[in-house]
């Protein structure tokens, strides 16, 4: 468990919750999450027990109900962060929203740690993100690819200089005009 480690509250599907210590990612091996509990002890979890671990700024170890304080899982209206907006339906029927990265970490989410990692709708929360484990996931929807405006242009090439709209004021002046 090299890098370093981030705090996480993790949730099973079985009862309890899990609070510890995960890198950001390459965390998942053979089928296990290896989580640093707060004692300082790795624990192998199981994927399958996993429902989703969240990476959040305080434990809150005595809200034993949300810790996590995940309160709204989806978006009110379309997110303005670029990426990829997802909908997932985790096997309990419990559906979340997420964006997750339009770049090669997606890929490398569902090789290296075995599923995906999203960032919750409300950012101002506790949770900063969410990693759900294939294992959990029964159906994934991917609602919208958000780009930014910007990004989207495309360069034209400039018109030759015959098409291009003559010069207004290179025409030459009449004698009689007052040029001093």
């Amino acid at each position: 468990m090299a890098g370093s480690q981030k705090k996480v509250v993790l949730r099973r599907f079985s009862p309890g919750l899990l609070w510890g210590y995960l890198p950001t990612s390459g965390f998942a091996h053979a089928g296990f999450l290896d989580l640093l509990d707060l004692s300082g002890r790795i624990q192998s979890i199981p994927l399958s027990d996993v429902k989703y671990a969240a990476f959040v700024r305080d434990f809150n170890t005595n809200d034993t109900s949300a810790p996590e304080r995940l309160l709204r899982k989806t978006f009110l209206a379309r997110p303005r962060t670029e990426g990829l907006w997802l909908r997932l339906t985790l096997r309990d029927g419990d559906r979340m929203e997420g964006m997750a990265s339009l770049d090669l970490t997606l890929a490398d989410g569902w090789v290296e740690d075995m599923g995906v990692q999203l960032v919750p709708p409300d950012i101002r929360g506790n949770t900063q993100r969410l990693y759900v484990p294939r294992a959990a996931i029964d159906q994934m929807e991917v609602l919208a690819v958000v780009t930014s405006p910007s990004k989207r242009k495309t360069s034209t090439p400039m018109p030759s200089e015959e098409t291009q709209q003559p010069d207004l004021f290179s025409m030459p002046l009449p004698p009689d005009s007052r040029t001093h």
